[in-house]
């Protein structure tokens, strides 16, 4: 029978494959890849002859990722990721690897997995099992479960081979998808909405910067920040305390205040006088009992980390870069691992259980003797000392000393003093990177009176909680279930690539400018995502999986829900975060388009990216693709807009759908009184009343600085010029003079009238009513669109005028439309450009009656346009209200 043997990793495999093989007849042959070998020899498993081929991957062989059309950060709303469609496979990298292992699959009859035993390993476990069987669905797979590289554990593995464990794989599935889905969301949109919209000085070429966002990172920052802010927030406080001592021909005692310290300077000046005039101190316990200080507990890889960071200030990327009989050669402790194997000396004692198992792995431990290797570091050589050191001291009996406590009264206040004698070091001899304190006091006996060397008041003051050291951090992250043993330092590491944390020379992190305005943005928020309780939670969830507890579907499902829900809380309030941003860092000056709201539908010109509703700095709202530059496409918004938001209401007219509704709220003033300033409506043409207000009103000023000042008629030009983007707040949209609202304008009923006495008879018998721009008699025409079919209007002959007014609102008292004369600046893009319609701009400086032939506008490329065009498809030849696509 021949068997596939797969490992976790090429070093693995050798070493499986020499143990198993017991370096005798072992082949070794080339692979796909040049670092994954095969190893051939024979072995016998439960008295079976085989052939055994053991090969390797490098980690996980697959990797989760989305589909293609939603792996450019501009191709969908971030939103749209939590449903995106995902995918698992083989990346090119690994291709080699992945043939290697088609290519034996397809010659044996067994595939036995020797992936490490946690969660993790069981989900390569299931990724190799795939690309094997996909070749050879008759293949016989097993789970070799082993916790060390030595002999006895790879040779009882093989023998007790068991089933892979499909739990185990779907809890890294959740955990992969949920990382996945969340990153990618929150990562996309603090970078698309930040990184352009700030300077952020700190790197050199902040256009390639990511602002990742990362499930476990973040409350790892939480952790760093929080700290950061308890010493900024700490104000020290006095605090007085009494100490006594009492000196002796056996030596001196220094006796400590049973109440600590007092913050009230009456209330410890007043007891402490109490003591002065009462000095006399009685013995009133005096208690010995012998003490034991026990060894640590066998190290797993994140107490590893912990006390190598504080014992040699290595980092925890660094540590993870990285049996007593054997140990007896060595010049340094061999001699204390002779004591313990020597029944006489009764040093030894069997190690107790920490508070960790993921049944995945033994305590670390050295699995062979060194003196140390040529090619060791001095980080490697320390690495193995501690390694080696802490497993002795785990074998050993408990260091023994002897405490005396003494207690003493003086007025009424309780004072005491402990000493300490070692009796016996045990493991202490050999774990040097600890020791037991302590003095022997001297001998005091119960009812003994003395009277107090010293008797002081003394003050202090508090201090705040010193910055977080590695070893905290990684302390904070284990309890809080952040992390894994395996991933907690890259996490770390992490923070110190995208400029969120620093790490001092004492291995302490501080907050930069960057991490300690994100986290305070989100705080602000009220969503406390940088708080650990939302993945301890997911981790709660995913260990249900592996236990069989819960469903993978459901615990998918359900915290997706959730981090969407916190998301799109999040991108609705990201006002909060760009807050917290401006406390830290300047607003970039060449920023336009900084504040990017909610998708409105997917962009019918580049059919890549999505149309957003953006809001400029200058207060007005487009609706422009996020794939700009290279898409220009733009729907201009009417410039009287002051709040605009995208809901989750689809148009049933527009499509390709979805197409999403957007509810404004207009300035009164700046609209018609027979429109409502609320107003729930589509940007993609459908909506007549969204039309007629961008006519009506215009779309903001988007005129040149080189554009002439305007010729006013009613107020001079400088002041028309000078007001053009500020006077809108406030102005009457009839006579463009402030101090009374549209309604009350006194020239509106009286330009009513004028209009209608104005009228006059052409030659053709059509009755007219004088241009209010330029004097020439307008003729009467009828609209033979489908929403305003039959419906009479008056144009200008004039193309330098292009005003036009509704018939029947000049006989209404309202004045509808003709309240104000309207020009129609075009801002189009080219015609056969569907779906990059701009919205005309309604000539703001027109207000007071200036006319702007002369104008320069700008199009929804980008690109300059002069002169009047439709604004509906760009055609110099009409007007907007006669447009033949005014209805598509």
């Amino acid at each position: 029978m021949k068997v596939l043997n797969v490992a976790e990793k090429p070093s693995v495999a050798k070493a499986v494959a020499t143990i198993l093989s017991r370096n005798q007849g072992l082949r070794v042959r080339e692979g796909r890849s040049r670092y994954n070998k095969l190893f051939e020899f024979n072995y016998s498993i439960r008295g079976q002859h085989c052939q055994m081929v053991v090969t390797s991957v490098i980690g996980h062989l697959m990797e989760l990722e989305f589909e293609d059309r939603f792996r450019k950060w501009h191709s969908c709303d971030p939103a749209h990721l939590y449903h995106a469609p995902v995918r698992k496979f083989v990346p090119e990298d690994k291709l080699d690897i992945k043939r290697t292992l088609e290519e034996e699959a397809r010659k044996c009859q067994w595939l036995v997995l020797w992936l490490d035993c946690d969660r993790e390993g069981e989900n390569i476990a299931f990724e190799v099992l795939e690309v094997c069987t996909q070749v050879n669905r008759h293949l016989d797979v097993w789970r070799a479960r082993f916790s060390a590289l030595i002999d006895r554990d790879i040779h009882e593995s093989v023998q007790n081979l068991v089933r892979p464990n499909q739990l185990f794989a779907d809890a890294v599935d959740v955990r992969q998808e949920i990382d996945l889905r969340i990153g990618a969301s929150f990562t996309r949109f603090q970078t698309m909405l930040l990184r352009d919209a700030f300077v952020l000085d700190f790197v050199a070429d902040d256009r390639n910067l990511v602002l990742s966002y990362g499930p476990c990172q973040f409350p790892t920052l939480g952790f760093v920040v929080e700290r950061y802010w308890e010493i900024q927030s700490h104000e020290p406080e006095e605090f007085w305390t009494i100490n006594c001592s009492h000196k002796s021909d056996e030596g001196t005692s220094t006796f400590n205040w049973m109440r600590g310290h007092l913050f009230d300077y009456t209330c410890a000046v007043i007891i402490y006088e109490m003591c002065v005039q009462e000095p006399t101190a009685t013995v009133t316990k005096v208690r010995q009992q012998e003490k034991l200080k026990y060894p640590p507990h066998p190290l797993n890889t994140i107490e590893l980390e912990k006390r190598a960071s504080r014992y040699f200030h290595m980092s925890s990327e660094h540590t993870m870069k990285g049996i007593v009989q054997e140990q007896l050669g060595h010049p340094i402790w061999g001699s204390y691992a002779q004591q313990l194997l020597d029944p006489g000396a009764g040093l030894w004692r069997n190690p107790g259980n920490g508070g960790h198992d993921d049944k995945a792995h033994p305590p670390i431990h050295p699995t062979k003797f060194s003196a140390g290797e040529s090619g060791w570091s001095q980080d490697h050589q320390r690495l193995y000392e501690l390694v080696v050191r802490h497993f002795l001291a785990c074998v050993s009996q408990p260091a023994v000393g002897a405490e005396t406590i003494v207690e003493i009264d003086i007025a009424g206040e309780s004072f005491s003093s402990s000493g300490r004698v070692i009796i016996a070091k045990n493991y202490l001899d050999v774990y040097r990177f600890e020791s037991w304190g302590g003095s022997m006091i001297p001998t005091y006996v119960f009812g003994q009176q003395f009277i107090p060397t010293t008797l002081t008041l003394d003050s202090g003051v508090t201090r705040p909680p010193p910055l977080l050291s590695e070893a905290d951090l990684l302390n904070c992250m284990d309890k809080a279930g952040i992390g894994t043993d395996a991933t907690m330092h890259d996490h770390i590491k992490k923070l110190l690539d995208r400029f969120y944390a620093t790490k001092d020379s004492n291995t302490r992190f501080s907050p930069t400018n960057l991490g300690e305005a994100l986290v305070m943005g989100y705080d602000d928020m009220g969503y406390e995502l940088w708080k650990p309780y939302l993945r301890s939670m997911m981790e709660c969830d995913m260990k249900a999986v592996s236990i069989g507890t819960k469903r993978k579907n459901e615990v998918l499902t359900a915290c997706l829900e959730q981090m969407k829900a916190c998301f799109l809380d999040a991108r609705l309030n990201k006002v909060k975060l760009l807050a917290a941003m401006a406390l830290f860092f300047e607003r970039s000056s060449g920023d336009e388009q900084h504040e990017v709201g909610d998708v409105v539908r997917q962009c019918t010109l580049c059919q890549e990216s999505d149309m957003v509703l953006r809001r400029k700095p200058d207060g007005n709202f487009m609706v422009g693709c996020l794939g700009y530059p290279q898409c220009r496409n733009v729907v201009w918004l009417p410039g009287s807009i002051s709040e605009a938001a995208v809901t989750t209401i689809s148009c049933n007219h527009c499509t390709p759908g979805p197409v999403y509704k957007i509810q404004f709220k207009f300035r009164r003033l700046e609209i018609p009184p027979n429109y409502n300033i609320d107003h729930l409506g589509c940007v993609c043409g459908c909506d007549e009343i969204l039309r007629q207000l961008t006519e009506i009103c215009g779309t903001g000023s988007r005129v040149s600085s080189t554009v002439p000042a305007a010729r006013g008629r009613g107020s001079n030009a400088s002041s028309t010029n000078a007001q053009r983007s500020n006077t809108r707040q406030t102005a009457c949209i009839h006579c463009s003079q402030t101090g009374h609202s549209s309604n009350d304008c006194p020239s509106r009923v009286l330009r009513s009238r004028n209009s209608q006495s104005h009228r006059t008879n052409m030659p053709s018998g059509e009755s007219s009513i004088p241009c209010n721009v330029c004097g020439t008699p307008c003729i009467l025409r009828t609209a033979n669109t489908e929403n305003n079919r039959g419906r009479k209007f008056y144009s200008c002959q004039s193309q330098e005028c292009n005003f036009f007014v509704w018939e029947d609102s000049l006989n209404s008292s309202s004045g509808g439309r003709s309240a104000q004369p309207a020009t129609a600046r075009s801002s189009a893009s080219n015609p056969s450009r569907r779906g990059g319609r701009g919205r005309g701009d309604r000539g703001r400086g027109r207000q007071s009656g200036a006319r702007t032939s002369d104008t320069t506008f700008v199009s929804a490329t980008g690109d300059p346009v002069s002169g009047r065009r439709c604004f509906v498809c760009g055609d110099p030849s009409h007007f907007a209200n006669v447009c033949p696509n005014r209805g598509m």
